[in-house]
Formats: structure tokens, sequence, C-alpha cells
């Protein structure tokens, strides 16, 4: 397969499962809660904070797609995961900057519609994303890239990014052999 193509497989399927799987968090299933309620917008006073949390949070999800394909060789799906480790742009701060990303915009969803319901969702969506790094992505990762994720793991946060440059901090990156 010519690189091309392989690219516009990557990106394919990563649009594909994007409109999928956070698309359905971050859209189907709040549009769907808060259509039964008549829900207007909320006051300036949260729509403006709720309209950056959403703006910040699609920047977000953006950026770790784009570093997916190009740098990781791979897509956001499970089913297929990068080939090398992304320890570039977002994830330099926070381990699992995607999650992070439908948070900001739930969170933002929330404000914009004054909606405890939604609040509500967006926690139980967060503690589903803990749960599942903990119990799958974690042990996965570990198994396929080693020490590199190791060390990742050392020198980045799981959910809270950090302030401090890390661009003393270099994780070394390994091909997952089979991928």
């Amino acid at each position: 397969m010519s690189r091309t193509t392989q690219n516009l497989r990557l990106v394919a399927e990563t649009l594909l499962h994007t409109i999928l799987l956070p698309g359905t968090l971050i859209v189907f299933v709040p549009y769907s809660m808060l259509s039964g309620q008549g829900a207007a917008l909320a006051s300036a006073m949260l729509v403006i904070p709720g309209a950056i949390l959403i703006s910040l949070g699609l920047a977000l999800l953006s950026w770790c797609t784009w570093d997916f394909i190009a740098h990781g060789r791979g897509t956001p799906n499970p089913l297929d995961p990068p080939k090398f480790l992304v320890a570039q742009g977002p994830y330099r701060r926070v381990r699992n900057p995607m999650y992070v990303g439908v948070g900001l915009i739930l969170v933002g969803e929330s404000l914009m519609s004054d909606s405890l319901q939604l609040l509500v969702y967006t926690a139980i969506v967060l503690f589903g994303f803990h749960l599942f790094v903990l119990l799958y992505e974690e042990p996965t990762l570990r198994s396929q890239f080693g020490e590199s994720y190791e060390k990742f793991c050392r020198d980045v946060p799981r959910w809270l990014p950090r302030a401090t440059d890390p661009s003393s901090t270099k994780t070394s990156t390994k091909t997952v052999e089979g991928l």
C-alpha cells in the first residue's frame, strides 16, 4: 500500500471513529438529553465560558487526532491504534488529552445549557474514561511499548496537565511489532 493510500485510509478511519464515538458522546447524547427539556441557552455569564471550553476541547481533539495520524501512524480507534507511542504535542503535558478534550466540551455544553443533568452525564462519562484507561488502555500500552510507555507514565500526569515546560523530558518511541 502506498504512503498516500495509507494516509488517506488513516484519515478516513479517524474521521469515522471520531464521528461515531466522541461524536455520540458530545453531540448525540447531550442533544437527546436536552431536546426533551426544551432547553435554551443560559445567561451570558455561562454561555461565554461554555463556548470557550467547547472551543478549547475541539481544538485539543483536533490536535490529538492529527498527532495520532502523523506521528503515531494509527488512529484513536483501539482496533487500529498508533504504531508509535505519541508523546509530543498535548501528550507532553497530559497522558490522555483526548479524554480531557471531550470533558472540556461536555462541561462547556453543560454551562451553555445550564443543565445539571448534562453535568451529571459528564461526570459519568469521565468516570467511564478513567476506568477504561486504568483497566484497558494503560495495560495495553505497557505491553506494546514497554519501557518507553513506563517512562512516559513517570514523566507525564494522567489527567491534569502539567504547567511546566516538559522540553527537558523526552520519551522515546518504539515500533509495535505486528501492527
